[in-house]
């Protein structure tokens, strides 16, 4: 795979980065066949691996760990935090407390000394983000933690975490991880000219809108129960706004198959495309779903192919807003009315 800039930080990584969310209970609880799927994206050449302490409770952390013994220094191993590790209100969040307690967790889990992409899972709207900022440069200073990012932030959020690290002389998020696919647009028209500005890696994730565009919701197919880890409302066949994603992936499966490609592959090479775009991460269960995606990585899409994807989802365009990973805090009706 040709690799890419990760920002402006100097480090090169591949356009697929492998995400681990399925290893373990909420996947793949065969520990050895994950680290099999592992092993197998490294010698296909991805060398970026993203985790995050919540997946499976700390144990996708525990199998990546595993599967990097002697080959560490290979990869970019990214990892997150913020969400709930416990009943204690504390074991979460971006506060000060929590980052240098929960390090130590997630290094331990991953057999490393260091983190080379240390990032906030969620903005915080509990937390200054200077705090989280301070602690996280505290980190970094210390050698555990190489770089700092950022997850399902919004325009402004990101403007807002630059200024306070140029104000206060911090360390600042190198990265930013939003949701993105043909179905979910909608950071092409802030978030991702945004991180451009500031020079920063985009390791979009779900290039295949939760399994929407792997063929596995079509209109003349069995329903399949989804994902203990995926929100209900994303997946309710009966939504209007369902409906439309129902329609919109039978003609993207056409137009796939036009093109001579899956409709993977397609999604894939879509997200990979845009210039803002770093690296696409993709969560395979299975070695069979790992080999799905990888073609992907070298196909380049035709302008036709581009012009038909933009008529059926125009740019910018998430067609179902539940699919959104940020801005729920601010248009909840306490947030929005007196």
């Amino acid at each position: 795979m040709q690799l890419r800039p990760l920002g402006r930080t100097g480090v090169q990584v591949s356009p697929l980065c492998l995400g681990a969310m399925m290893f373990g209970p909420w996947g793949n609880d065969d520990r050895a066949d994950s680290v099999r799927i592992i092993h197998r994206a490294l010698d296909a050449g991805i060398n970026v691996v993203d985790t995050a302490d919540v997946y499976s409770g700390g144990v996708s952390e525990e199998i990546v760990g595993e599967a990097l013994e002697g080959r560490r220094d290979d990869v970019v191993l990214a990892t997150k935090f913020f969400m709930p590790m416990g009943e204690d209100p504390n074991s979460r969040g971006a506060s000060r407390r929590w980052i240098i307690r929960e390090v130590e967790d997630s290094l331990r889990r991953l057999r490393t000394d260091h983190i080379d992409l240390y990032q906030v899972h969620r903005p915080s709207p509990d937390t200054d983000v200077e705090e989280t900022l301070g602690a996280l440069t505290d980190l970094v200073r210390q050698g555990k933690i190489r770089y700092l990012g950022s997850s399902s932030c919004s325009g402004s959020q990101i403007v807002e975490a630059q200024w306070a690290s140029r104000e206060r002389r911090l360390e600042r998020f190198v990265t930013e991880q939003p949701p993105y696919s043909i179905l979910v647009r909608g950071i092409e028209e802030d978030v991702l000219p945004t991180a451009q500005r500031y020079g920063m890696g985009t390791l979009t994730y779900s290039p295949l809108s939760g399994g929407w565009l792997s063929g596995r919701w079509r209109k003349d197919a069995a329903p399949t129960p989804a994902s203990s880890a995926r929100p209900g409302a994303r997946f309710d066949m009966t939504s209007p706004a369902n409906q439309r994603k129902l329609d919109v992936v039978e003609e993207l499966a056409r137009l796939a198959e036009l093109a001579g490609m899956s409709l993977i592959e397609m999604s894939i090479a879509f997200v990979l495309r845009h210039p803002g775009v770093t690296s696409a991460i993709v969560g395979p269960r299975t070695m069979a779903q790992l080999e799905s995606y990888l073609p992907a990585a070298g196909i380049e899409l035709s302008t036709e192919v581009l012009d038909r994807i933009d008529e059926l989802v125009a740019p910018g365009v998430t067609v179902n807003p539940d699919d959104n990973s940020y801005g729920a805090h601010e248009l909840t009706p306490a947030a929005r009315r007196r």
